[in-house]
């Protein structure tokens, strides 16, 4: 009688058990993909709203499994960013011109935190009869900002990529490099998208930051990176 109670029992736990299954795991946003304005572009115009704002619809493919999305634009001139919401696949946005912009989309699911980045592009919103275009802010490659930087010979190596709105139209480089927040210059008029052998002592923060010279006047200013040397 014992052994018939214990195995109803037993029974009965096994199939408690088996009644029940695990929360699925809820759908991951997939990335994505970026449709206008155009990677690079340089005379996206929109709507001309005046002299110095015009409209810009802001397109993406939809992405699998998202139900809303986050816009991120940033200024390349000024470095501002703003984010904006958006539940479905295009967004209007009142925008500078004249101004480089670059933009990405985070997508989103209201049943998870997860989340997904899709691919950096940048264009150029063009003014009233614009031939000369500032070039594109360059971007810091290494040290990357944070990065622990260890060196035998006490020397570091900066590089960077430049890239003009209209091609073959970069002159130089200004290098700013220092100890503080507000490096000054290190070296002006660099042909090469890197400078070597920098001077770096263990245990110190290093900042960092480049302008960007074309051949007609004009300039642009990329962001302050620092690094730790170890």
């Amino acid at each position: 009688m014992r052994n018939n109670i214990l195995l109803i029992a037993a029974v009965l736990v096994l199939a408690a058990c088996g009644g029940k299954e695990d929360n699925p795991t809820p759908p991951i946003p997939a990335k994505a993909v970026l449709a206008f304005p155009l990677n690079n572009a340089l005379c996206t115009t929109g709507t001309i709203v005046s002299d110095s704002i015009s409209t810009i619809t802001f397109m993406w493919n939809s992405a699998a499994n998202a139900d809303h999305y986050d816009l991120y634009l940033q200024n390349l001139l000024d470095k501002s960013f703003k984010t904006y919401s958006a539940t479905a696949n295009q967004l209007a946005l009142n925008i500078k011109r004249n101004t480089p912009f670059s933009w990405y989309i985070i997508s989103r699911s209201s049943v998870t935190t997860v989340t997904e980045k899709s691919d950096t592009w940048r264009f150029y919103n063009a003014g009233n009869g614009e031939v000369a275009y500032p070039p594109y802010p360059a971007a810091l490659t290494s040290p990357a900002f944070g990065q622990a930087v260890t060196s035998v010979t006490g020397k570091a190596n900066l590089t960077w990529q430049g890239k003009s709105v209209l091609a073959g139209t970069i002159e130089s480089y200004d290098v700013y490099f220092g100890s503080i927040a507000t490096p000054p210059l290190l070296k002006d008029k660099v042909t090469d998208s890197f400078l070597n052998d920098v001077t770096i002592v263990p245990g110190q923060k290093y900042y960092w930051k480049v302008i960007t010279h074309d051949f007609i006047g004009n300039g642009s200013e990329s962001p302050v990176y620092w690094f730790q040397a170890l």
